[in-house]
């Protein structure tokens, strides 16, 4: 018997308190009918950095930093020996420039930055024969070419400046980006506009159910984040049954909620959560006191002593072999570890102790220890085999546990403030792209961008927290059966393996 068809859908940002909330005040009915039929994982761990492009990738290769490679929403990149900007804000993506910003985001991200040596599942599964669809998500890559087709702002903006964009991409079977990529027409408006961008991908899914056209579908609604941000996480309600308005018009389109569920199995999930944010953290700002930091726009870059690259609730700072004095590195840890606001200061040590420095994009070497630091205090672990994590993998640990509020029961390590730590920290540091120093910021800051921008009055995300890190992994049709977990601890890179297993495969 062939397997139903499948639909991942994600709602950027959505906190499984906030989402039952919703559910209970009758303002998300499609969702409320789902979690009766499906098993909720209320606690389904992300990525750190705890941030989209990061937790997407993890979402469709099943493996983390370490291995995809995408280390944050900006990042120094050391072979180019420049600044990657995903979009943080309008103001950040203007400070880099909007088309260097949109190649990035659009076209280097899927087919330079992110590991060609690891497989999406729109890969798989294309290679698997099944016929695969995506509306507008940051990590696409698949087996089929597809055309750019610039309509509506960006195209008047790219005739207005008279630059070009007219890279082809790789993707699944049917794709649809906004007004980039369409992979066949539509009558479905795109906006550029966060916050407005719900309804073009429900319109798209809804098309594309009508027309029978997918087996899988990455079903992407992302406007709750921009609202989270905007207003606060507590305030979701809003833009939640907004998502659940959107999910509406598929089922509506696939013939009613229990016709939807006979042919489709579904995966509901977010790529992460927000907590409320009250400050922001100027991080470049405070590192300039005493050290020449790279800016955007630098005239002469080869002198910078540090890279900083803020993400969110989270930033990476790296130690740059330019041509002047160098940072000490020693000096650095230091003044990090006394900013008010940076929470956990992480860093790479090798065999001999010190700090690893890569001036290259290269693995770490043998023997190599994440060191992480907390208060005055320090634990250092790597793989080893002297205790397990509730995700089944062994380490070898020496140090403070209270740093990550951890402990040790039957052999096995957990910390309920810092979901998943040791594998989380391993995979943060270990990506090619990581600073030599990855932080996780404080309850209430998120670092300000390099537009000047942070979400103050409203919230935000990155952080190794669990109020960051945790979000709603619901199964409908695949995946434990009703009532099982089947797994102590699930976390984003599980995807991949349910779906493919609901196609019969490896």
């Amino acid at each position: 018997m062939a397997a139903k068809k499948l639909v991942l859908t994600y709602v950027d940002s959505l906190r499984t308190d906030m989402l039952e909330k919703a559910i209970d005040e009758g303002r998300a009915p499609t969702f409320g009918a789902l979690l009766e039929r499906g098993t909720l994982v209320p606690d389904c761990v992300s990525s750190f950095p705890s941030v989209t492009p990061v937790a997407s990738a993890e979402m469709v290769t099943g493996v983390g930093a370490d291995a995809h490679w995408i280390s944050g929403m900006n990042w120094y990149h050391r072979l180019e020996r420049r600044y990657v900007e995903y979009g943080s804000s309008l103001e950040a993506t203007r400070a880099f420039g909007i088309f260097r910003a949109l190649y990035d985001l659009v076209y280097n991200m899927n087919l330079a930055h992110l590991n060609p040596g690891v497989e999406t599942l729109f890969e798989q599964l294309d290679d698997a024969g099944l016929r695969t669809a995506c509306t507008p998500f940051l990590v696409y890559r698949g087996r089929h070419r597809h055309q750019v087709s610039l309509e509506g702002l960006l195209r008047r903006a790219v005739d207005a400046t008279r630059l070009k964009f007219r890279h082809h991409t790789w993707g699944p079977a049917e794709l649809f980006y906004g007004d980039l990529y369409a992979s066949s027409e539509v009558p479905c408006r795109p906006s550029s506009i966060p916050g407005s961008r719900d309804g073009y991908s429900a319109c798209c899914a809804a098309e594309m159910a009508t027309k029978d056209s997918f087996d899988f579908l990455l079903f992407s609604l992302p406007d709750n984040d921009n609202y989270s941000h905007r207003h606060g996480p507590e305030a979701s309600v809003e833009s939640i049954a907004k998502a659940d308005h959107c999910f509406a018009k598929l089922v509506e389109a696939a013939g009613g909620l229990e016709v939807f569920l006979a042919d489709h199995a579904l995966i509901l999930l977010a790529d992460h959560a927000q907590t409320p944010v009250h400050r922001g953290l100027p991080l470049a700002e405070l590192l300039a006191r005493e050290w020449t930091v790279l800016r955007p726009s630098e005239s002469e870059p080869e002198l910078a002593q540090i890279a900083v690259s803020p993400t969110g609730r989270a930033a990476h700072v790296y130690l740059l072999p330019g041509q002047g004095e160098r940072a000490d590195p020693a000096a650095v840890r230091r003044a990090l570890g006394g900013v008010e606001g940076v929470d956990l200061v992480c860093r790479l040590e090798t065999s001999a102790g010190e700090l690893l420095l890569r001036a290259e994009p290269t693995p770490p070497e043998d023997g190599t220890m994440a060191v992480v630091e907390r208060a005055g205090a320090a634990l250092r672990f790597c793989p080893g085999d002297s205790v397990a994590d509730l995700r089944g993998r062994r380490w070898r640990i020496d140090g403070d546990l209270a740093v990550l509020e951890a402990r040790v029961e039957g052999g096995r390590l957990c910390s309920e403030t810092y979901p998943d730590p040791l594998g989380r920290i391993w995979s943060a540091l270990n990506c090619p792209h990581a600073g030599d120093f990855v932080l996780s910021l404080a309850p209430g800051y998120e670092a300000v961008d390099w537009g000047g921008v942070s979400h103050v009055g409203g919230g935000s995300h990155g952080s190794l927290h669990a109020g960051d890190s945790l979000g709603p992994l619901l199964f409908v049709g695949c995946g434990p059966a009703l009532g099982e977990s089947r797994r102590e601890q699930w976390a984003l890179r599980d995807v991949p393996g349910v779906v493919r297993e609901h196609f019969g495969l490896r």
